[in-house]
C-alpha cells in the first residue's frame, strides 16, 4: 500500500522541520519504485508560504483539497504560535490526526498537537528550549527531556529540527523494515541515530 504523507506548512515554519521528513519519505519512495509514500505539503490557504529565514514554498494542497493522510507530520517553528490561535486550523489537525495511521510532530509542532488535545496521557518531547511551554499546554503529558524522539504507537514526537529526520527514518523502519530505512539514510549520507530515541 502506498501511503499518503501529508506535511503541514504555515508561515514561519522551521525549514528543516518539514524538509527533513519530506526528503526521508520522498527518497524512500524513489528508491523503492514509487511503491511506499506519496508525500505532499498542505497549507491553510492557497498561495506562497514564507518559511523561516525567507524560504518560499508553493504548497501542494490546501486544507480543503488535501487527500486524507495516512501519515500526518506537523513541523515546528515560530509560526506554530499563530496556529495555536486558529480554531479552524486546529480542527483540521484533529480531523487529520483522527484518521491517520501515524501522527508525528517535529520540534515545536508538538505544541499544535497539544493544543488540539492529542497528547493527553502520552509521552512527548520537543526542542530543549520549549519544555516549559509544552508542559503549560499539555499538563497531562509525560515530557521526556532525554530522548531524541518518542513513539507512543500512533503518535510520535521528536526533539528539535534535525531530530525530525531520525524520527522519519524510524517511521520508515517501523513500516518497511530497518534495511529500507538504512538504505534511505545511506543515500542521503545521513548518520541515522537508530537508537530508539534514547539520547539527544
Amino acid at each position: 500500500m502506498r501511503r499518503n504523507v501529508a506535511i503541514l506548512i504555515f508561515p514561519e515554519v522551521e525549514v528543516l522541520d518539514f524538509t527533513g521528513p519530506f526528503e526521508v519519505f520522498a527518497v524512500t519512495d524513489e528508491l523503492n519504485e514509487g511503491k511506499f509514500f506519496h508525500t505532499f505539503t498542505v497549507a491553510g490557504s492557497p498561495g506562497i508560504v514564507r518559511a523561516r529565514n525567507g524560504l518560499q514554498i508553493a504548497p501542494d494542497h490546501t486544507f480543503a483539497s488535501a487527500p486524507a493522510a495516512d501519515i500526518f507530520v506537523v513541523p515546528g517553528g515560530a509560526g506554530t504560535r499563530a496556529l495555536l490561535k486558529q480554531p479552524a486550523g486546529l480542527e483540521w489537525v484533529r480531523e487529520q490526526a483522527g484518521q491517520a495511521e501515524v501522527v508525528a510532530s517535529v520540534c515545536t509542532g508538538v505544541l499544535v498537537l497539544a493544543s488540539a488535545g492529542l497528547l493527553h496521557g502520552l509521552r512527548a518531547t520537543t526542542h530543549y528550549e520549549n519544555f516549559a511551554e509544552l508542559a503549560a499546554l499539555a499538563p497531562g503529558t509525560d515530557i521526556d527531556q532525554a530522548r531524541r524522539f518518542t513513539d507512543n504507537g500512533r503518535v510520535l514526537t521528536s526533539a528539535g529540527i534535525s531530530a525530525g529526520i531520525d524520527l522519519s527514518l524510524h517511521i520508515v523502519s517501523r513500516l518497511h523494515g530497518t534495511a529500507t530505512a538504512e538504505k534511505t539514510a545511506r543515500y542521503m549520507e545521513y548518520h541515522w541515530r537508530n537508537d530508539g530515541g534514547t539520547t539527544r
